[in-house]
């Protein structure tokens, strides 16, 4: 029987949470051990220790030869909206600037839409780059 405590309230045992670590290295297991030992870490040490995580994440995620078709559909959409986003950017810049100053001679529309798609294209170009590692 579960004792009660000042509140009357029954002091029930607590369910353990599921091992999230299931799939783990015995040297990670370790360093997750030694991480729930400390819990007052200087929050310096918990920055060090996220980003390396994380550092170390990308690393493995990048040297996955093995990439499916979710990662280059992923890369498609994020190519379509490193080039949309300052198309779209540039069209409503150069709308605001023909309705401010009109221009006899140009259309800023037109001036930065190109610029816009110009920016995205080489946005796009370095995301791709990056990722393909190269």
């Amino acid at each position: 029987m579960a004792a009660k405590d000042d509140n009357g309230r029954r002091d029930e045992p607590q369910a353990s949470p599921p091992d999230e670590r299931r799939d783990e290295t015995p040297a990670q297991a370790s360093d997750h051990s030694q991480r729930r030992a400390h819990p007052h870490r200087p929050p310096e040490q918990r920055f060090r220790d996220t980003v390396g995580r994380k550092a170390e994440r990308k690393q493995r995620a990048r040297a996955d030869e093995d990439r499916s078709i979710f990662f280059w559909l992923g890369m498609f959409g994020m190519v379509g909206w490193a080039v949309a986003i300052p198309t779209l950017a540039g069209v409503a810049l150069g709308l605001w600037l023909d309705r401010t100053w009109p221009a006899a001679e140009a259309s800023w529309t037109l001036t930065f839409l190109l610029l816009g798609v110009a920016l995205g294209v080489l946005n796009a170009w370095y995301w791709v780059k990056r990722e393909s590692g190269e």
